[in-house]
């Protein structure tokens, strides 16, 4: 992202939410949340780079965060401190789809020897908000607070579908898929298509996208009012579980669980 596209996008969002919005705070965001999978650390360069902000503002953020304890640094590199748990703890202990699922999805996972998974949508991602997995089952370890691409993954999918059209549209609009394997559809129009398959089934089947030789089946998970507010799936290695047997004995189960879960999401 360039740095002035950045400056801009940042005066945008300040004058959208008036003079109580903090452009410290949201560079501070940013610093943080451009760590990850790929960033384990970051030089200066690299974190102004990595966030589109100037070099001077990028370092007052991360002398911020270093301060706060949420970043460590070793020589010219950064890091995230552990502190950074205190946040997504905050959050679990908060957000009671996580706290009512994560026992569900371990005990499906046991009994099924499955993976099994909730997903909530942030834009054109998924975040795991609860994940279990049967010992060995796969190499791929999601685990809460991973994200991946919706538009290639059955939970992105199902709860992509539950958008108004005219949300749907924007995001997919602005959408820039990238190849997560060789087999992740690419294609603007066929990605809406599999997503209007998924509202139409009222649930979705995912394999090879997001992870090959995985297959993934997953159903929305809809509130009291009727709201869908997450999505919850099963997923096993393709040998394991063919897909018409995973529709055909995995679906229902599926669905008698999110029934269940839905009586108890406010």
């Amino acid at each position: 992202m360039p740095r002035l596209g950045a400056e801009a996008a940042l005066r945008r969002e300040a004058e959208a939410h008036g003079p109580e919005h903090s452009e410290a705070l949201a560079r501070g965001i940013a610093v943080l949340s451009a760590f990850g999978a790929a960033r384990r650390a970051m030089t200066l360069a690299e974190a102004a780079r990595a966030t589109g902000l100037p070099r001077a503002t990028a370092r007052r953020a991360l002398a911020t965060l270093l301060n706060l304890g949420l970043l460590e640094s070793e020589g010219r590199q950064f890091r995230l401190t552990p502190r950074v748990l205190r946040l997504a703890t905050g959050y679990l202990a908060s957000n009671g789809v996580s706290f009512l699922l994560q026992p569900r999805c371990e005990r499906i996972a046991a009994e099924r020897g499955t993976t099994c998974s909730v997903a909530m949508l942030e834009g054109a991602e998924i975040v795991f908000v609860a994940h279990a997995q049967a010992a060995r089952l796969s190499p791929f370890s999601a685990m809460v607070g991973t994200r991946l691409p919706a538009h290639c993954t059955a939970l992105g999918r199902v709860l992509l579908a539950a958008l108004p059209d005219p949300v749907l549209d924007g995001v997919l609009a602005t959408l820039r898929p990238e190849p997560v394997t060789p087999r992740t559809e690419m294609d603007p129009a066929r990605i809406r298509a599999a997503v209007l398959d998924a509202r139409a089934a009222g649930h979705a089947l995912v394999e090879d996208e997001a992870e090959l030789g995985f297959r993934s089946l997953a159903v929305p998970l809809r509130r009291y009012d009727g709201r869908v507010v997450a999505a919850l799936n099963m997923g096993a290695s393709l040998a394991l579980h063919p897909a018409g047997e995973m529709v055909a004995h995995l679906l229902p189960l599926l669905l008698a669980e999110a029934e269940e879960i839905g009586a108890q999401l406010v």
